[in-house]
């Protein structure tokens, strides 16, 4: 999973950041209303962490313009514990849920799964894709009722293509789920994380689409 935060206090947004790492959250920090738009429309997310008080103007005005613009993508947004007025007017200009702040990661974490997989449609809090079911809350995989032990990087590259089954997924669009900005990538990480993941779990679900990418095979 892979968030966009929009929080211009550094030392909160790296926090942020280094926590949600360790709950298998990717995140990647921006600090301005301007900022965040250009990283939206450059990066691929699952989500959207918006502070209300941005340097360049309210978290909330550019939530009403994202939106406005048909921005479909669910956000969590970050309030001072004792402002009720922020949280309904985020709300109101389509914001998916909010936290108070001071607040607890692992709460964080929780919220953003859930709106996450509110926003793409499923009602249960685990993955299911041809025999495997991942949860995305521990981190865990099974096929057929084993588990089965994957690294965090294998998890996110497991769940990209459990998500949507089918679907190709191009190796720079793996690249940007499992890496952040100023991350050093290796030019066959990804070859090299999808060949662990067939040894762990055969070879028959990640299909590779010669000059595509990969996909998770339909069905059972």
């Amino acid at each position: 999973m892979r968030v966009l935060i929009v929080e211009d206090d550094p030392i909160l947004a790296d926090g942020l950041a280094v926590g949600l790492k360790l709950h298998g959250i990717n995140a990647e920090v921006v600090g301005s209303c301007a900022d965040g738009r250009h990283a939206l429309v450059a990066g691929l997310f699952d989500a959207i962490v918006l502070d209300v008080m941005l340097p360049d103007g309210s978290g909330l005005d550019l939530l009403a313009r994202l939106r406005e613009a048909g921005e479909t993508r669910p956000v969590l947004v970050l309030t001072a514990l004792d402002e009720s007025r922020d949280r309904i007017a985020g709300l109101d200009r389509g914001a998916d849920d909010y936290l108070g702040k001071p607040f607890d990661l692992g709460e964080l974490a929780a919220r953003l799964r859930a709106i996450a997989r509110r926003g793409q449609g499923r009602a249960a809090a685990t993955i299911a894709a041809a025999g495997l079911v991942l949860d995305p809350a521990s981190h865990s995989v099974a096929r057929d009722g084993l588990a089965i032990e994957v690294t965090r990087r294998e998890f996110a590259i497991l769940r990209a293509l459990a998500e949507r089954p089918g679907v190709i997924f191009s190796r720079p669009d793996l690249e940007e789920r499992l890496y952040g900005w100023q991350e050093d990538i290796e030019s066959n990480a990804i070859e090299v994380h999808i060949h662990n993941l067939r040894q762990k779990l055969g070879r028959d679900l990640i299909e590779t689409m010669r000059g595509l990418g990969y996909r998770l095979r339909r069905g059972p």
